[in-house]
């Protein structure tokens, strides 16, 4: 029997950044993964993926609404190779994939293909695809195993018609009317994708706005971007049934006032989250406690209530984000070597990657109110820029909210170009505690879109923004 310092199920962000950290640190390791390729679903039928279409989708709407402006002629039609863009993006995830396998290879960690189950607290039986199974022994196991998508307890996913987000990234034609159930990223975002490639996009909110955690100066003015591109959304609409005729779709919910409304297209995406996957792990043989939401029970050290059992990714409390999962898998790699590293949780960072993108850090200004906490707020539009001019990139704003008294920065949201790049800045800046004025007094590079950052900052000091 195999033995390893640290046995990790699941080679998602969380677990194979896990990995690398543990190998670097000296342990002798092991990953597991159902799987024949690495990178969990972020990697293969997630993050990757979805930005790979949101790219080439964004490619085609320049070409055909923008490009003519930039004087650039392009003669005949243009048209969409739908196939050709689903092969780059396949492309693009087996390129991804095969990184993390050299990752493994290069830091000499034991990759084990098949379905990893608890048989005890330190050992772990892996179902291989051919029907065997072994054994290996774990000093210490992390369990990476992620999430799948959600669904409505009377909807039918049928993988062809009523889909999830894995689904939509292999579709064979462009739907007519997408109608998308929910308002959150992963539906804005795919949704964006069909309407810049042809299709008409319904999206259904159970919620009374878009992107319901983020700060409601960012939804407001997603919501403004999303119409002007023609995008349908019925907020505040609760979901009662869909049916497939054919190849029909009929979606039938009620409006805030209770009248019903009856929606019809080809394809309708059901994206309402996401729910932690520990199906088939066997936990309770290792006595590894899981809440009533499937979520892992973990403490402050991520331990399970198996001391030599961490838990770390969707599969716990929080955000189920591929970069929080990272920052865990780190975590946990570097207590089991002894040394005390940190997370701060109000300090990762979220991220829409529609067009423009939308990011935010800290808190948001509802929960300033909540909390009874005096602030005051920045805020800068992108169409004030230079370079958003430039590059005709005009939708959007930066708001900083910093502390009334100490003017350190509590929170900063942000929506426009490359915005899921500029919040880094923040993330930073909060790290260190840094006031408003201290961002407004560093140097930005002119011209650029993070400059919206500094006159937001300036804003937010005593209302002297500089170029509006």
């Amino acid at each position: 029997m195999s033995s390893y310092d640290v046995a990790i199920i699941g080679s998602g962000p969380g677990g194979y950044v896990a990995a690398i950290r543990c190998a670097q640190l000296g342990m002798k390791t092991a990953i597991i993964e159902k799987y024949s390729t690495l990178g969990g679903t972020c990697l293969n039928v997630g993050c990757i993926p979805s930005k790979a279409l949101l790219d080439s989708s964004h490619h085609y709407e320049d070409a055909i609404k923008h490009f003519e402006e930039h004087g650039i002629d392009i003669p005949g039609e243009i048209k969409v190779n739908l196939g050709q863009m689903i092969a780059r993006k396949a492309a693009v995830v087996k390129q991804t994939c095969d990184g993390v396998k050299f990752l493994m290879d290069k830091n000499k960690i034991d990759v084990f293909e098949g379905f990893g189950s608890f048989k005890d607290a330190s050992h772990i039986n892996i179902k291989k695809n051919d029907g065997s199974t072994e054994t290996i022994e774990a000093k210490n196991t992390i369990i990476a195993t992620g999430s799948k998508p959600s669904t409505l307890p009377f909807i039918k996913i049928d993988k062809e018609r009523i889909i999830t987000s894995t689904e939509a990234l292999e579709l064979k034609e462009i739907p007519k009317h997408l109608i998308v159930i929910g308002g959150g990223v992963i539906g804005l975002e795919l949704g964006q994708v069909y309407k810049r490639l042809g299709a008409e996009v319904t999206v259904v909110e159970y919620m009374d706005r878009i992107i319901p955690t983020m700060d409601a100066g960012l939804s407001k003015e997603l919501t403004k971007v999303l119409k002007k591109q023609k995008v349908k959304l019925n907020v505040s609409h609760k979901v009662k049934s869909v049916e497939r005729k054919g190849d029909e779709i009929i979606v039938k919910a009620d409006d805030k006032k209770g009248q019903e409304v009856e929606l019809k297209g080809d394809y309708c995406l059901v994206s309402v989250g996401r729910r932690p996957y520990t199906d088939g792990l066997n936990a309770e043989a290792a006595g590894v406690k899981i809440d009533e939401r499937g979520k892992i029970e973990v403490n402050d050290h991520l331990q399970t209530s198996t001391p030599n059992i961490y838990a770390i990714g969707d599969v716990i409390k929080g955000a189920m984000l591929a970069h929080k999962a990272e920052e865990e898998g780190t975590f946990v790699a570097e207590q089991l070597s002894g040394q005390k590293p940190h997370i701060d949780y109000n300090l990762i960072p979220g991220v829409v990657y529609t067009w423009p993108e939308v990011a935010s850090v800290g808190k948001t200004e509802e929960q300033l109110k909540e909390a009874g906490v005096a602030y005051k707020t920045g805020q800068f539009p992108m169409r004030a820029l230079g370079r958003s001019r430039a590059s005709m990139d005009l939708d959007g704003f930066v708001k900083i909210l910093a502390d009334k008294e100490t003017d350190e920065v509590l929170g900063v949201h942000m929506i426009g170009a490359r915005a899921a790049d500029l919040i880094a800045e923040a993330v930073t800046a909060m790290e260190f505690r840094a006031s408003a004025e201290d961002i407004s007094r560093m140097s930005h590079a002119h011209p650029t879109f993070a400059e919206a950052v500094k006159e937001a900052a300036l804003a937010a000091t005593d209302n002297r923004a500089l170029h509006v």
